[in-house]
């Protein structure tokens, strides 16, 4: 599992993704405020199979849980990496109700404890 995750500003960035080799569950969540899908997710399998991909825009997070053993997932992003903007929320968290397709099994520490989602009026969350 790679959990929520996204860069805040001024570091947002967009990311297309895809699965070269085996599956996943990719799931985008909204955090534009202003945007009527606002803290509303969605979740698509990206599989080498279907050779389906995803776009993630500038202000939304997204995690996704590998459905095979040995699945490649390459990211292309639009901004290079920076650590100090790194952020995320809980994969679990309630306000998003996300219903993964299959139990969790390996996640790295830092996805475990993102934080909560608390809903905001007017800004990204940082």
């Amino acid at each position: 599992m790679r959990g929520l995750h996204y860069q805040s500003a001024p570091n947002e960035e967009a990311k297309s993704v895809c699965c070269t080799a085996g599956a996943i569950y990719d799931v985008i969540v909204a955090l534009r405020p202003a945007s009527s899908t606002y803290y509303r997710h969605v979740g698509i399998t990206l599989s080498a199979d279907n050779r389906r991909g995803a776009y993630i825009q500038k202000c939304c997070t997204h995690g996704f849980l590998t459905l095979e053993q040995k699945s490649k997932v390459p990211y292309h992003m639009s901004e290079l990496h920076v650590p100090a903007s790194a952020r995320g929320f809980r994969w679990d968290d309630p306000a998003f109700k996300i219903a993964w397709p299959a139990p969790i099994l390996v996640m790295r520490k830092k996805d475990r404890t993102w934080p909560t989602f608390i809903k905001k009026s007017s800004t990204l969350p940082s």
